[in-house]
């Protein structure tokens, strides 16, 4: 039932997919490379039956993929009256190439003219014209119970032919491997990779390679270390293009919430080994004395980014309270609170009484007081049948009382004569300040205790109570009010001419000491300073007004060197500057200059003198001479100089010149030569030719030619 047919063979190994292209001229059959065509005219077919007939001889029912394909089956197909079924059916309103189960587009399509057009309906299977005349190798919507010709195909695709990342295209002449996204190569064997990822710094990151190392499809997570924190995403794709999804994510230490300032009437001394206020950094407190710390003296950052503890307070030191004696009053200055440390207290008694005890109580740091609470006891009196005269130097006093008294007050008595008190000189309340005296014994006299304090914005300078001693003299000179020292912790923008601007006067950052400020804004007070800051368009934000300036540590001269420096304050405190410079002859190991900053802090370390080097040391001497028949071209002498350089080119030694060839020598003899210092320095070797030569003298130093025969 098969026509008699010649047939080609040609088989084709590639890409380890081995592929069969049968080619016939005259037969049932024909192909072209890579995908062979199937047929028959000697039996026709209905559509189910001819695709039932392809897939159990061949692969299926022909699937035709460009105009290629069907230029080609025109000229290599017989003519067949019935003309031949192809793939293509209509599945659900929707023509479909049955083999591959792919949708005919409005691109691929070949109808004839007017199809398809469904006449009597049911018309769900396509014939192509081959050798028709007219609308030759075109399609047409047929009758799928018609009889027509097969056309089947063997496809070349092979599960070995392209890699699993791919999809199989059959066509003339060829087939061809489409890749899935992210992979390339002949056969989409090989992912697309993107740039490798390395750990970043203080994390790590893991990865996982589904298709090669940093391919497609590779995921890498980061993680930080503790007390670091991720700044960019956390997983990595690595997509189909070659590019990551997101930029590699870097590590950054946690910052806990700035601390502006320590606490008041004490000191906050901090430590950023990453950091300022970051992971690890530690800050300590410490109260001025005559407060205690409320809280810890020490928090440290931790790594969620907080602190261990809140800022501690200082408070001040509290003595028990006192009363005033019975019969007796009492009267108390407190500068920080009552019964505070510094608070003083002066006691007196009622007419009649007399104090036993201190006059004046002060309460100490340690939070007692400097004595016990004195007591007024009542004055003695003696009988007048005792008083001869009046009471002088040296008097003395019989006392006693009659058999019906029993205390220490006689009937028919007159008061003790006590001689006046020594007085100091008059007190005068400090400018600014304020004075409060008590005087037991009179104005300005013995056991006078006068108190001390300042005006708001000044601060006091010396002892805050004086007495009156015995000796007419008070514990010491008066104190003094002096303005307060501001130190501006931070100041929000100010505006200037109508713009803001952070930078430039008018914008003070931490450390600004108010002897600065004060030029810029003629204010010295807190209220001042405010008023001053918010009149110029400043945001006040913080202040932090401070008693002194800061110092730092007394520096030294260095050793060869000396020093030169500058304190607009107090000597080695806060803006001090020093020059540092080295004798001729010694180098400076670090800067020449250095500040102390507002913590407190030198800019550097004290720097030292070293000598200065060449390639041996400074003040080095060096001396050359050449071997015999050599002559020094150059200095014999080199020295290092104080700027570290020598003193000349290196010298070198060139072979001597004779004046005539195959002289005799005669004689040999040397020379020594001393320098001033008596230092030997050359050997000068001589050697003495006969006259036929001339007379020439050689030696490791110079060469002299002489033209004549004595020597």
């Amino acid at each position: 039932t098969i026509a008699n047919y010649y047939a080609l063979l040609y088989r084709n190994i590639q890409s380890n997919c081995t592929i069969q292209f049968d080619y016939y001229l005259t037969g049932e059959t024909g192909s072209v490379q890579a995908w062979t065509y199937n047929y028959s005219v000697t039996q026709n077919l209905d559509w189910d039956s001819a695709r039932q007939w392809c897939r159990q001889h061949y692969t299926d029912m022909v699937a035709i993929q460009n105009q290629e394909e069907i230029v080609y089956l025109n000229t290599m197909l017989p003519r067949n009256s019935q003309y031949y079924w192809i793939g293509l059916r209509k599945v659900n309103e929707m023509w479909t190439w049955m083999g591959t189960n792919k949708t005919l587009t409005k691109e691929a399509e070949n109808w004839a003219t007017g199809e398809p057009n469904n006449i009597g309906h049911g018309q769900d299977c396509v014939e192509i014209y081959i050798k028709r005349g007219k609308d030759e190798a075109k399609w047409n919507d047929e009758r799928c119970t018609r009889k027509k010709g097969p056309l089947c195909y063997t496809a070349s695709c092979s599960k070995h032919c392209c890699s699993s990342h791919a999809e199989c295209l059959e066509n003339i002449g060829n087939y061809t491997c489409k890749c899935d996204p992210g992979f390339k190569g002949p056969r989409c064997h090989e992912a697309v990779a993107c740039d490798a990822v390395s750990d970043p710094d203080q994390g790590s990151v893991n990865c996982d390679h589904p298709h090669g190392l940093f391919a497609f499809n590779s995921s890498c997570q980061f993680h930080c270390a503790l007390g670091y924190q991720l700044l960019g995403a956390s997983q990595l794709l690595c997509q189909a293009t070659g590019f990551w999804d997101h930029p590699a994510a870097q590590c950054q230490v946690k910052q806990c919430p700035h601390r502006d300032s320590g606490p008041h009437r004490g000191t906050m001394n901090c430590s950023d080994p990453i950091a300022l206020h970051s992971y690890n950094s530690t800050c300590e407190f410490s109260c001025d004395l005559g407060f205690d710390l409320i809280g810890p003296d020490r928090i440290q950052c931790d790594h969620t980014g907080q602190w261990t503890g809140n800022i501690s307070t200082c408070t001040v030191v509290r003595c028990g309270p006192l009363s005033p004696p019975a019969m007796g009053n009492m009267s108390c200055v407190d500068p920080l609170g009552a019964s505070s440390f510094t608070s003083s207290c002066g006691f007196s008694c009622e007419e009649g009484y007399l104090l036993r005890g201190d006059i004046n109580l002060t309460c100490l740091s340690t939070g007692q007081w400097t004595n016990r609470t004195p007591a007024c006891e009542r004055a003695l009196f003696i009988k007048k049948e005792y008083i001869m005269n009046e009471f002088s130097y040296d008097s003395t006093c019989t006392l006693e009382c009659e058999k019906s008294f029993l205390g220490p007050v006689c009937h028919n008595l007159c008061p003790l004569y006590i001689p006046p008190a020594q007085k100091c000189a008059h007190l005068s309340p400090p400018a600014m300040g304020n004075m409060s005296c008590v005087d037991p014994l009179g104005h300005s006299s013995f056991t006078s205790s006068c108190g001390f304090s300042c005006e708001e914005g000044y601060l006091l300078r010396g002892d805050i109570n004086l007495t009156c001693l015995s000796t007419g003299q008070w514990t010491n000179h008066t104190p003094a009010c002096e303005r307060e020292v501001v130190q501006v912790e931070m100041f929000g923008p100010c505006m200037h001419h109508g713009s803001w601007n952070n930078s430039g006067p008018g914008f003070y950052q931490p450390g600004w000491h108010i002897g600065y400020a004060g030029k810029i804004l003629g204010a010295l007070s807190k209220h001042e300073v405010s008023t001053a800051l918010q009149d110029q368009g400043c945001l006040l934000l913080t202040a932090f007004f401070c008693s002194s300036v800061r110092h730092c540590s007394r520096l030294v001269e260095p050793q060869r060197g000396w020093m030169n420096c500058t304190h607009p304050y107090s000597p080695y405190s806060y803006s001090s500057h020093c020059l540092l410079q080295c004798n001729e002859g010694f180098w400076l190991t670090g800067a020449p200059t250095m500040h102390c900053n507002a913590l407190g802090v030198w800019s550097q370390d004290l720097p030292s003198c070293q000598v200065v080097q060449c390639e041996n040391l400074f003040s080095s001497l060096c001396l050359f001479t050449c071997s015999k028949g050599y002559y020094l071209n150059g200095t014999e002498e080199l020295s290092c100089t104080s700027e570290g350089q020598w003193s000349d080119l290196v010298p070198s030694c060139q072979r001597n010149i004779t004046s005539v060839q195959g002289c005799t020598d005669y004689l040999f003899t040397s020379n020594i030569i001393y320098n001033n210092s008596g230092i030997v320095i050359v050997l000068v070797l001589y050697r003495v030719r006969d006259s036929d030569c001339g007379c020439s003298i050689e030696s490791g130093i110079v060469t002299v030619v002489v033209l004549t025969s004595q020597v």
